[in-house]
């Protein structure tokens, strides 16, 4: 089994609701802990940024599922590679909401203090998430 990170962005849908959110991280905890998946959410009402760690098969049908997800919009592969090991191993899917704290980290690795996955590259979406990793506790 060869191990696979993806990192995607996608817009949220005009119709998203806070209990969207909390929906969609219940499930992918409890589908990705059955299906040895780990990865990080980060959201801002109206990105999502996500890496997923997987076994490629696994990986690939959580994305098809996300591709055909009408919550999602614009969605765009950030960045797709074959692994050694994981980075979000105790996560089944940690997340993290934009806050006052994320700014410095933003700027850090974007061209400004606000989330937009958008204006980043695959490496350094996937270098905010890890820095983003350091500042929540493990789930």
């Amino acid at each position: 089994m060869f191990l696979t990170r993806l990192v995607y962005t996608s817009t949220i849908a005009d119709n998203f609701s806070p209990q969207d959110i909390e929906a969609i991280i219940e499930i992918a905890r409890k589908n990705n802990r059955k299906h040895n998946v780990t990865g990080m959410l980060c959201f801002n009402r109206k990105y999502f940024l996500q890496c997923l760690e997987g076994s490629r098969t696994q990986v690939n049908k959580i994305y098809y599922n996300i591709l055909n997800d009408p919550r999602h919009s614009n969605i765009i592969m950030l960045d797709y590679k074959e692994i050694s090991t994981r980075e979000f191993c105790e996560w089944s899917m940690g997340y993290v909401p934009e806050s006052s704290l994320t700014a410095p980290i933003n700027l850090k690795f974007s061209g400004t203090p606000e989330f937009d996955p958008y204006k980043m590259s695959g490496e350094s979406a996937f270098q905010m998430l890890l820095a983003l990793r350091e500042s929540v506790p493990s789930l």
